[in-house]
């Protein structure tokens, strides 16, 4: 665990989670949310059940301490760098969350910590804020890390390598399987790293985009990041079909179901032209043989092919040819 020289300080045993979204609606649903009545009521509750009254929705939504976060592997060190409010703190842990990173040190955040406002704003990634440590100084946060990547949106003319998200990522990626400790460099909401904080960095990496409106706030810059590190080694297809357990259909089946199709069209007469026969079958063909058809999509064309051929006259509607002269 990448975790350097640092104080941590615990966080608050007696402070109540939030209820927001979909608990809060729960919560109504259940017909429990008028706490003070219950409080008052003849049956007073536990000591415990005072201090968290709701661990029936923790347990039923499973965010009772939060999701069962681990490190993934040798993930990045994220430092937030001055950090101002413990609402983004909180938010940077839900989007390091999303990307596989665990670890997270704090350089004097503005109004200390813990900060009950963080775990509120996690999502349920309170595991990473419970194993976050505090530092005093930028040097003493990243002392046992190898490399360090510094976030930036303007160079400031200083001569360092300068990544896009998805090139430190990979970078990342490379120094990470070698072993090696990497941090990524986060400024305070208002002005970003100053020089000095950029100093203890060994790149910077500043994001592609607008340039007419380059405007990210703390959690979102975390966020792209934490997404190029995932990506960087995620082998998820850029494109798939979902069938829902029905498999595609092989050629042969295809061949089959437009067999039965032309020799319907056939025997209705809709083939009856027959130089243009020819093109309009190969039509079918390549309308057919352009996707993926499913197994049970094939069994639902061939059932609509039967029904079209004797349904019509049993069920349907009569043509005029079929109208019998009264």
């Amino acid at each position: 665990m990448p975790d350097g020289p640092a104080r941590t300080r615990p966080r608050h045993s007696g402070r109540r989670p939030a209820i927001r979204g979909f608990a809060a609606k729960a919560l109504s649903l259940c017909g429990i949310l008028n706490h003070k009545a219950w409080m008052a009521g003849p049956h007073p509750p536990s000591r415990e059940a005072r201090r968290w009254p709701y661990a029936g929705i923790a347990a039923m939504t499973g965010r009772d301490g939060g999701a069962d976060l681990h490190p993934i592997g040798n993930s990045p060190v994220v430092i937030l760098v001055r950090p101002q409010l413990a609402d983004n703190i909180g938010a940077c842990a839900r989007a390091m969350a999303n990307g596989g990173l665990f670890h997270l040190r704090l350089v004097a955040p503005r109004d200390g910590w813990p900060q009950e406002k963080a775990w509120r704003n996690a999502s349920g990634a309170d595991r990473l804020l419970d194993a976050a440590t505090v530092h005093d100084t930028v040097a003493d946060a990243v002392a046992d890390l190898h490399h360090v990547f510094a976030t930036c949106p303007r160079p400031r003319h200083i001569v360092k390598p300068v990544l896009t998200a998805r090139g430190a990522a990979a970078e990342l990626r490379a120094i990470t399987d070698r072993g090696l400790r990497a941090g990524l460099l986060f400024g305070p909401e208002r002005a970003g790293l100053d020089n000095d904080d950029m100093a203890q960095a060994n790149a910077l990496v500043r994001y592609p985009l607008n340039p007419d409106f380059m405007s990210l706030n703390l959690a979102q810059a975390v966020m792209v990041m934490a997404y190029e590190w995932w990506a960087a080694a995620d082998g998820t297809p850029p494109r798939a079909l979902v069938t829902h357990e029905s498999p595609v259909a092989d050629k042969a089946a295809l061949e089959n179901f437009l067999v039965h199709l032309v020799d319907q069209l056939d025997a209705c007469g809709f083939l009856r032209n027959l130089p243009k026969r020819p093109g309009m079958v190969r039509n079918l063909r390549h309308l057919f043989q352009r996707g993926e058809v499913t197994q049970q999509e094939l069994r639902t064309l061939h059932g609509v092919v039967t029904e079209l051929a004797i349904g019509r006259r049993r069920r349907g509607r009569l043509e005029p040819d079929d109208l019998e002269p009264q």
